[in-house]
């Protein structure tokens, strides 16, 4: 596996080499893009708007426009705007893992250390376990800052990207009930419903699904076989009655334990 950065967590005075590498992969079937016509797999291509003929990786450069002139950059521009950043993500705070909104979450990474690391890295995975704390740091990557989060998990140190408050569009626009609108049987109805379907949460017990099914379907259709489609059930649609509704569900998850 190829990391897809190297640099160091900087903790304190202590620096810890490391690796970043991917910690997830698409469950999502691999299709590919084909014209309607004669079925000709469709190639996106790098074009120069002016000759309208195809421009090379390695002929392609960033740039920003001033004063209707471009300013061209290389990959030693952007470390040389911040070096450190570059190659360190650096740990400024360390806070409560329930303290950070969901909505916050990005993408996870596995930190790897490289052999010279492995003690401090050690030392600051069981520190995180024993505090039960997670490390806020920011670090550069692929041209732009990412905030994140360091926890620990077993024998790894996951960073997590996370979402600057700027990036989370406020609630105001939407039109959201009031409280007030819930009347008190109905709420103690919705937590005793709650209540029984709570469990330990085990992720093994969620799986894809939908791919699988759409495989099963790719392949009827390759075999010429027709498949109708389905029809959605919409439950407890007899009754608008949210508390008759309830019940209903209440008595369905009875059943089934039964």
């Amino acid at each position: 596996m190829k990391p897809l950065w190297t640099g160091a967590i900087g903790f304190g005075l202590v620096n810890i080499p490391v690796k970043l590498f991917s910690a997830t992969e698409s469950s999502n079937l691999d299709l590919d893009m084909l014209d309607k016509k004669d079925h000709s797999h469709i190639r996106f291509m790098r074009v120069n708007e002016k000759t309208g003929k195809e421009v090379k990786w390695e002929n392609i450069v960033k740039g920003f426009m001033i004063n209707d002139k471009y300013v061209l950059l290389d990959d030693k521009d952007f470390e040389k705007a911040n070096a450190v950043k570059t190659k360190l993500i650096e740990i400024s705070d360390f806070v409560n893992a329930d303290e950070i909104n969901s909505a916050y979450y990005e993408t996870p990474y596995y930190l790897q250390p490289d052999k010279s690391g492995s003690r401090p890295y050690a030392l600051l995975r069981e520190a995180l376990i024993k505090t039960k704390k997670v490390g806020i740091a920011s670090f550069v990557m692929r041209n732009r800052e990412n905030l994140a989060i360091l926890r620990a998990q077993d024998d790894v140190i996951i960073l997590n990207r996370i979402r600057f408050a700027e990036e989370i569009r406020p609630t105001a626009e939407l039109e959201l009930p009031k409280k007030s609108t819930i009347k008190a049987a109905e709420l103690k109805m919705a937590i005793t419903l709650i209540n029984q379907l709570s469990g330990a949460f085990n992720i093994e017990k969620y799986k894809d699904t939908y791919s699988a099914q759409l495989m099963k379907f790719i392949k009827a259709k390759a075999k010429g076989k027709a498949v109708p489609a389905p029809h959605m059930k919409v439950v407890h649609s007899k009754t608008q009655d949210l508390m008759e509704q309830l019940k209903a569900s209440l008595d369905s998850k009875k059943k089934k334990a039964s």
